[in-house]
């Protein structure tokens, strides 16, 4: 039996009617169908899913590989059983509630071919307002690192990866994750590369927000939610080097991941659980060095990840609320210093540092020009001539621009 060019893995449970389109997509692809292999996993669907899956499987024999099993609790257990029985040279993971461009497999399969890559990102859109990060996908590239593109932040498993680079390091979904099991993957693998590509000149991958926010990110707890950033972290500080790369993949969870569970949802919480997450957080600032990379961070979310590390959710939910009410606070503006002036600004309660709140500091050149500039024009121009010459407007322009109006 011939090697498929590409296996697609579908892990599936309960996402009719979107399961529909998503099989549709990889029937109507433009790679022939030799060289393309299916390998759905139903997870215990109650919804028909698992029939449907079959009526495919009958309707394009050697297309599709079904296989049935109790339900998991998760997308990680059937994408592994599922990636246990791919046989392609490369390997795509396939939401089953998403849907792939007719021509998506055939120029995946091309450039990572002419790439000669281990890992292609292939371009994604939203469907049904999903937002998609779009920085990586501004053109094709035949090679990015985490060090000049915005790859961390597109660690979600939807990419084209090659067999061999998963079989030979082992690579596996953590299956005691129940979100986000794929990032920690995928990351491990853009890592381990010989080459991370981007196909951008052409829609191959639909993600589709489901009507009912059913999607598995949509629907999980905060708690899994932390643990999969943890577990995302630690592949990070155990495999990124040190520097640029490991502090581009920082600042990706505690700019956005973290702050973003710190937020509106957060006063819906009960206060056992909001010192839960408090608590999480501190964990995970700590242990992976949060600190390090503030000065990447928006003062919003340095604040939000302050606070929670403090275990103040009271503080942090006060902060929450003027964020929603107010936005941007207003500036305050001491010598170089511009600092954000939150209500927690100098609080004596709270006794967070000022730097905290440091939204920029001005170059000393750009203080020093206008004193020495007025000194300059005191010092060698004659009171008497600078008298007369405020009487010129001509003259009292140039003043002015000189010594800042103050001549």
């Amino acid at each position: 039996m011939s090697v498929p060019d590409v296996t697609v893995v579908v892990a599936v449970y309960n996402t009719l009617p979107y399961l529909t389109a998503c099989l549709d997509s990889l029937v109507g692809q433009t790679l022939a169908p030799g060289r393309m292999e299916v390998v759905a996993v139903d997870d215990g669907s109650t919804d028909g899913g698992g029939e449907l899956l079959d009526a495919y499987a009958a309707r394009h024999p050697g297309l599709f590989t079904v296989v049935h099993q109790a339900n998991s609790g998760g997308p990680a257990a059937p994408t592994n059983r599922a990636l246990d029985l791919a046989r392609g040279r490369y390997v795509l993971f396939l939401g089953a509630d998403d849907w792939l461009g007719e021509e998506a497999l055939e120029r995946l399969v091309t450039a990572a071919d002419t790439w000669e890559s281990d890992v292609v990102l292939p371009k994604q859109v939203g469907v049904n307002g999903r937002l998609v990060p779009q920085g990586i996908f501004h053109a094709d590239a035949e090679s990015v690192r985490f060090t000049d593109s915005a790859l961390a932040w597109a660690l979600a498993d939807t990419k084209l990866f090659r067999l061999d680079l998963i079989r030979r390091h082992g690579l596996r979904r953590d299956e005691t994750l129940k979100v986000f099991s794929d990032q920690p993957f995928t990351l491990e693998a853009c890592l381990r590369a010989r080459r991370v590509s981007v196909l951008a000149s052409y829609d191959c991958y639909h993600l589709v927000l489901r009507e009912d926010r059913g999607n598995v990110t949509e629907r999980a707890s905060v708690l899994d939610r932390l643990r999969g950033i943890a577990a995302l972290q630690q592949v990070a500080a155990e495999l990124a080097e040190p520097g640029e790369a490991l502090d581009a993949l920082r600042a990706r969870s505690f700019s956005w991941d973290v702050p973003r569970l710190l937020s509106d949802g957060f006063l819906l919480l009960d206060a056992d659980l909001q010192r839960r997450v408090c608590a999480e957080t501190a964990r995970l600032v700590e242990r992976f060095r949060a600190r390090e990379v503030y000065g990447r961070l928006p003062v919003a979310a340095r604040l939000r990840l302050e606070l929670a590390a403090a275990g103040r959710p009271e503080a942090l939910r006060d902060q929450i609320r003027y964020e929603a009410a107010h936005g941007e606070p207003p500036a305050l503006v001491e010598g170089r210093r511009h600092y954000a002036a939150y209500p927690a600004f100098r609080d004596p309660r709270l006794g967070l540092g000022d730097d905290l709140f440091l939204l920029r500091e001005e170059p000393l050149a750009a203080v020093l020009r206008p004193n020495l500039a007025q000194q300059l024009w005191r010092g060698l121009v004659p009171e008497q001539l600078r008298r007369g010459l405020r009487r010129h407007p001509v003259w009292r322009r140039l003043a002015d621009s000189v010594s800042g109006g103050r001549a």
